[in-house]
């Protein structure tokens, strides 16, 4: 397995495009498409927020039947809390895309980021649409990925390559998301595709397995989106023996796409709005990895950790704590063990171990500084 130069795009047969369409008022891309000719098997994962935008609405309908050919994303504007019209422009954009591009509304799904609670200028994607298809092209990548950003301060790309029966196989993905970043399935945006063969039992399999250990598995500031989604498309134009069931195949499939998602997932970490130093948290000698992971985050989420990152102090004091606000009687002072790298770098790793169990679970955040006060103080 390879980790190559690319996106979206790179493998066969995927296209896609980015452009301003007037939905940011600084003028920067803020509509983009994916598209691939040929239909592709399609999976995904949804915020588990009870709130939930438009588009996710309509998304999680399409993706049932499994199958789909492209996804549109704005950014600019969540439509949430939008009510009837932000439905009703969220199933128009799919039509729209669908029209342009000769498919089935079905087959596109959509998704918006953004400012939550403002109607969605749909006009303006009416507008910007046949331009938007027109330019879809091999080489768009990039352009999608620049088009989704909001508060983002760098792209967020991957690709790898890796042969299965002889055949060179390619997944290719970008994600957005740098604030309100604490995921319960998913995490921001985030789009994967991929020329495999392989059907939908195992897609989903692969999908959910590869989000728990990356995307499921990071936090920025514990707030929890209501625009929060993960998509892969897998279009079967490598030309191997379809993946159907576990095994060899499915072995090599997975650990690319996990390789995929944990560098995303670690990419969003490190553009934390504001963020200065990358936290690695590991809990071992568990009951459960669902406990494990429970207190690995609940440190991650502490702002009193958070801060004493930032500021070079390792207060492991405050790790305890936080530990202990879950109240799980059997972790006592005596069984806990605490111990950080330097704080002074800029990467820092904070390291628990309990005496309940073997098991174990890694989270991955980032520091709380001045300037993430000031980008969402000022946010709107």
């Amino acid at each position: 397995m390879k980790v190559i130069k690319g996106g979206v795009t790179t493998p066969q047969g995927f296209k896609a495009n980015g452009l301003s369409a007037g939905i940011k008022r600084s003028g920067k891309p803020d509509l983009g498409l994916i598209f691939s000719p040929v239909p592709a098997v399609t999976a995904g994962v949804f915020t588990k927020n009870s709130i939930k935008a438009a588009p996710l609405i309509v998304s999680m309908k399409h993706i049932q039947k499994g199958i789909g050919q492209a996804v549109l994303v704005n950014s600019g504007n969540a439509n949430c809390y939008t009510g009837e019209f932000g439905l009703k422009y969220a199933q128009g954009s799919t039509q729209l895309v669908a029209k342009f591009l000769n498919i089935k509304p079905t087959d596109v799904m959509v998704t918006s980021t953004g400012i939550i609670g403002k109607q969605l200028p749909y006009n303006k994607i009416v507008h910007a649409v046949p331009n938007l298809v027109k330019g879809l092209s091999a080489k768009g990548g990039g352009k999608f990925a620049r088009a989704i950003m909001t508060t983002d301060l760098k792209l967020k790309e991957i690709a790898v390559r890796f042969i299965l029966g002889g055949k060179t196989v390619t997944i290719g993905a970008c994600a957005k998301g740098s604030g309100m970043i604490e995921p319960n399935m998913a995490t921001m945006l985030a789009f994967i595709t991929t020329d495999a063969a392989i059907s939908l039992k195992m897609l989903k399999l692969a999908l959910k397995r590869a989000t728990d250990q990356s995307f499921n598995s990071i936090t920025v500031d514990g707030c929890m989106s209501t625009n929060d989604m993960v998509t892969i498309q897998a279009n079967a134009l490598a030309g191997h023996k379809k993946i159907v069931h576990s095994g060899a195949d499915f072995g090599k499939f997975y650990k690319a796409l996990e390789l995929v998602c944990v560098d995303l997932a670690k990419k969003i970490v490190l553009d934390g709005e504001g963020a200065t130093k990358f936290i690695t948290i590991n809990v071992s000698g568990a009951a459960s990895q669902t406990q494990a992971k429970k207190i690995a985050k609940t440190i991650a989420n502490s702002a009193l950790v958070k801060t004493a990152a930032f500021g070079s102090n390792p207060n492991w004091g405050r790790v305890g704590a936080a530990v202990g606000s879950l109240g799980i009687h059997k972790i006592t002072e005596k069984d806990m063990k605490i111990s950080f790298s330097s704080f002074d770098k800029k990467d820092i790793a904070i390291n628990v171990e309990l005496n309940l169990g073997k098991a174990k679970a890694t989270v991955y955040t980032c520091d709380l500084s001045y300037e993430y006060v000031k980008i969402n103080g000022e946010y709107n």
